[in-house]
Formats: C-alpha cells, structure tokens, sequence
C-alpha cells in the first residue's frame, strides 16, 4: 500500500473515532442531517449516470412528491428510486444480514423499479460495452460465477479485517467491473458501497457528478479495471469518506 493511501485511511480512522465518541447524538439533529446529505448523494450519484434535475428539483420530486416541467418520467423516477434505495441500506446496515448476491439484486431492484420491469434485480443475459471504456466486461455465461467469487472475496477481506473503506472500495469497484445488469450497475455499486461503509460506522460516501469529478472517477475506474491497479480508485474512495466525515463533523459543531 503506498504512502498516500495508509495517510488517508489514517485519516479515515481519526475522524471515525472522533463520530464515534460523540454518539449517541442526538435524533432529530441527526435526521436532519442525514436526510440532507441522502438527498444530495441521490442528487450527485444520478447526475454521474446523466440525471439533469437539479439538487433543488431533486428535494422537491423526493420530499414533495413535485413533478418538474421539462424533465422525463425516468428522471423524476430515478431520484425516487435512488431515495428509496438509501433508505433500504440505511435499514439494511442496522440489521445483523451480511451482504450476498441477494443484496446486490434487491438494491438493483429498486433502482430500476417501474423503469425496466424485465430487468430490475435480472442479471444480464446479453454482452454489453460501456462507452468510453476500454473494459470489456464478462459474457453473461460467466456472471453467475464471477458473483460468486465476488461475494467469496468480500468476505475473505471481512475476515482478514482489511481496512472497511478499501472493503467498501472493493465492492463498488468489482461490481462496475462485472457489470452483472444491463443497466443500473454505477448506481448500485455506490449503493453497495456505502451500505457497507454505513455497516462500519461511516457516513455516506457521495461521489460529485461535476464534469472534471466525473473525468477522475471514470479514470480510476478504468485504471483499475484494464491495468489490474486499483490504488487510483481507493485514493478516491477514501478521499470521499474523509470529505464526508470532516463535513459531518463540521455540521455538529465539531473543529476538525
């Protein structure tokens, strides 16, 4: 592990320690927040996937069930999907379940709700491409057992008591590299992701949607995925985790 990274996971565990030495906090403060910070990360995580409403239009189409002129049905359903997603690993992430395939298929499954009925919670049957991207990602014949080792290796990782945010890392990386689902599978990795750093006392990891963050997380991705390197990536990750965790703080009052 290069320097940067064990810096950063250091980091990660400072400012986790100083959370977890202020809880129990109190409730309707913290709802607030987190209803915030969901409706932000729903608001960045379908912006990466092309999503134009707007932080504002996202609030108002998940919290007021407001309909936006000018925007398509798939785009008012994606926030409510996304929305609802958080909501099932939030829940997920205070039960004694460990992550399996199921998982994976039952967040997808509500990310696709009412968009692609035949394939919500499908594994594909179909090869894809994913423009821009050099990776090719696996046959379909090969995705059950690719799954399989997936959910193998999440759990060896448990076991060996990697660090939870290069776990967390893992997760969302594999998953994009398999790309198991016809559609859905970026958001499902963040999903993914964060329900196992929820699970480990973290906040939310949200991933920008600008252009330039865009370029970066694309580019981590894809350095991972074709040069078998997946530092770039976890530097990413765990950038996000001490931004979200040092703005958290920052909001209860805490200097960092």
């Amino acid at each position: 592990m290069n320097k940067e990274l064990t810096a950063l996971l250091q980091k990660c565990d400072e400012l986790k320690k100083h959370l977890s030495e202020m809880r129990p906090l109190p409730l309707a403060a913290i709802k607030k927040i987190e209803d915030a910070f969901a409706i932000e990360y729903t608001y960045e995580s379908n912006r990466i996937e092309g999503n134009t409403l707007t932080l504002q239009e996202t609030e108002l189409v998940v919290n007021e069930g407001v309909t936006i002129s000018g925007k398509s049905m798939r785009e008012h359903l994606e926030a409510i999907n996304h929305a609802e997603a958080i909501d099932y690993i939030k829940e997920f992430a205070h039960s004694e379940i460990d992550i399996s395939e199921q998982t994976v298929k039952e967040i997808h499954a509500l990310v696709l709700h009412g968009i692609d009925r035949d394939n919500a919670g499908k594994y594909r049957s179909v090869p894809v491409m994913i423009s821009g991207s050099e990776h090719i990602p696996p046959q379909p014949y090969l995705i059950e057992k690719q799954m399989e080792d997936f959910v193998l290796t999440y759990r060896r990782m448990k076991t060996e008591k990697i660090h939870p945010v290069l776990v967390a890392a893992y997760l969302h990386d594999e998953l994009v590299r398999i790309h198991p689902f016809i559609d859905g599978n970026g958001r499902t990795s963040r999903l993914l992701m964060n329900l196992y750093m929820l699970q480990n006392g973290y906040t939310l990891i949200n991933l920008k949607g600008s252009d330039d963050a865009k370029l970066s997380y694309y580019k981590a991705l894809e350095v991972s995925h074709i040069e078998k390197q997946p530092e770039m990536f976890q530097i990413l990750v765990a950038e996000a985790a001490i931004s979200s965790l040092k703005r958290y703080l920052s909001i209860l009052g805490e200097p960092q």
